[in-house]
């Protein structure tokens, strides 16, 4: 057999690519703890914990609003299937998680969409599985974003947007009041 035949099948791991925005993030460097742009592997039995407080969450936000803990992602296996999936349980009393469109309170839990949004203060954090086979351990992808993650993907904000694309709040801090324009008009 040539080394080819005798070498193991390369398993792939589930990564977990998670793009962060804050609006002060220039100011006040509440990201400077996190290592992006780099795969980070976590083993499969540990929960990937977020917050402020560097003794118990791998992934450090440095900000006194966030919570010690503010949440925590499991890796798991879902039951008489092949499919890895991650739950996400907000560990924080004080503040809200919004997963999408789904609020948790404290100590709640659900399954994370494959493409979502979570939302906490004005923290934005883009979450996308890429599928994986590993057992043992997944990956994290950490990216950071220059624009508010709600508008710059196009995912459904919680304001509606009218057909014109535009918020009526961009025309009232500019103050000047809307004018309705006939679309045959230029």
């Amino acid at each position: 057999m040539t080394s080819c035949e005798e070498a193991e099948t390369e398993e792939t791991v589930t990564c977990l690519h998670m793009t962060f925005y804050h609006p002060c993030q220039e100011d006040k460097m509440m990201f400077r703890c996190l290592n992006f742009c780099k795969r980070e592997q976590v083993r499969a039995d540990e929960m990937a914990k977020f917050g402020r407080d560097s003794n118990i969450c791998r992934y450090n936000l440095m900000d006194s609003r966030v919570s010690r803990i503010q949440f925590a992602l499991q890796f798991y296996r879902k039951l008489n299937s092949s499919e890895f999936c991650f739950e996400i349980k907000n560990m924080s009393k004080k503040t809200k998680l919004i997963v999408d469109h789904t609020e948790l309170g404290y100590l709640n839990k659900i399954d994370l969409p494959w493409k979502c949004i979570i939302c906490f203060g004005d923290y934005q954090i883009l979450t996308e599985m890429q599928e994986g086979e590993s057992m043992d351990y997944f990956e994290t992808y950490l990216h950071l974003a220059q624009m508010p993650l709600l508008k710059e993907r196009c995912l459904p904000s919680l304001q509606p947007v009218p057909e014109t694309g535009v918020f009526p709040s961009l025309f009232l801090s500019q103050d000047k009041s809307p004018t309705e324009i006939d679309e045959n008009e230029s």
